[in-house]
């Protein structure tokens, strides 16, 4: 087995929605630089020898994070009316659409885990099922 890591940043502010509490359960809203890394596996190497080339799965992270970059993630779906703007649940959100944007690559790189980095030594992991 073979993996490759990719890591890139984004700027977001977000709100968590607190069971009760003040402002009607809502935390305020804050800034943080979340950094994110993606990890890719393969059982064997593409034609290159790459379990997929760096470039390629920078790029793809880069437009999955793209429309994330100085928003506030409360204002976008699915943080606005499916899901609660946590850390766990915008790794999820970059990891489903990594898994979409390289399934439709050849070769047989997978997705094994996305690492999303809130704060200093506060990291959420996703990984597909």
């Amino acid at each position: 087995m073979f993996a490759i890591e990719v890591t890139s940043s984004f700027r977001a502010y977000h709100a968590l929605r607190m069971p009760g509490g003040e402002r009607g359960g809502v935390e305020a809203s804050h800034l943080h630089l979340f950094q994110v890394t993606v990890k890719l596996a393969a059982e064997r190497l593409d034609a290159v020898e790459t379990v997929i080339d760096f470039h390629i799965a920078e790029r793809l992270l880069g437009e999955i994070l793209s429309p994330l970059c100085d928003k506030d993630l409360n204002s976008l779906e699915p943080f606005h009316s499916k899901f609660n703007p946590t850390a766990e649940r915008i790794a999820q959100h970059v990891g489903e659409r990594f898994q979409a944007a390289i399934a439709e690559l050849p070769g047989t790189a997978h997705l094994v885990e996305v690492r999303l980095t809130e704060a200093p030594q506060c990291v959420a992991i996703w990984t597909p099922d």
